[in-house]
């Protein structure tokens, strides 16, 4: 037994660090919910973690990209999360991307990974995701945080609704207020949702949508259905 995974391995299961160990997730976006997820997954144990994110840092991130640290700014946000990624756990390997996710990037950015987990600020880039994890058959584990606002789910092509069914005229927002805290809990259920399918422990978001509002402290879930007028998931 690894003592550096000793209080977790009982949580998942036989074999559960081992699946964890040989497992490739890609993290769409290194920001303030891609910065949660990153950590934990790599403090966890993950193999493999491919993280893409075209931006520079900016000062304006820093109340909730805690991937990164002010001698830093204007540099990679995908290279800045590799370095503390690595620092933080030396047995996972990190892929750093610093490019755009798109239609044209999409496959190869995410490569062999066995879930993808989006942690993006748009819903252009996540309909990219979306659509690509059901053509290519990989669980998609979708977060959104907006101030005190969070939202997250977990899709299985063929076996829950899609992105496109749950949000079907979702718009791209930008300089949205965001407290740091809302993303940290979105961004830490991502992270807890992608372990659980990994390694087949625990009731995952599959099916459901969590909503949180860290304004008056309440979380509640939902059942999501496919939609019959879905343009994605009908089409494919």
């Amino acid at each position: 037994m690894n003592e550096r995974y000793v209080r977790q391995e009982s949580l998942l299961g036989p074999g559960g660090q081992e699946k964890l160990g040989s497992s490739t997730v890609f993290i769409a976006g290194a920001g303030g919910l891609g910065s949660p997820v990153s950590f934990y997954l790599t403090a966890a144990g993950v193999g493999n973690i491919r993280i893409a994110d075209l931006d520079v840092i900016e000062l304006s991130n820093m109340n909730r990209q805690i991937l990164h640290t002010e001698d830093r700014l204007q540099t990679s946000k995908a290279e800045s999360a590799k370095k503390t990624l690595e620092a933080l756990n030396s047995a996972c390997s990190i892929t750093a991307f610093p490019e755009k996710i798109d239609a044209s990037s999409v496959r190869r950015l995410i490569g062999d990974a066995d879930i993808i987990v989006d942690c993006m600020d748009n819903f252009t880039a996540r309909y990219v995701l979306n659509r690509f994890a059901l053509e290519e058959d990989i669980p998609l584990v979708h977060g959104a945080v907006a101030g005190f606002i969070g939202q997250a789910t977990l899709i299985i092509p063929g076996k829950t609704p899609c992105l496109a069914c749950i949000f079907p005229d979702a718009k791209t927002t930008t300089k949205t207020p965001v407290l740091g805290g809302v993303a940290g809990v979105i961004g830490s259920i991502q992270a807890c949702e992608t372990i659980k399918y990994l390694t087949g422990t625990g009731a995952t978001l599959a099916g459901r949508l969590l909503l949180y509002d860290g304004a008056v402290n309440s979380m509640d879930t939902f059942t999501v259905k496919k939609s019959p007028r879905c343009p994605v998931c009908t089409t494919l």
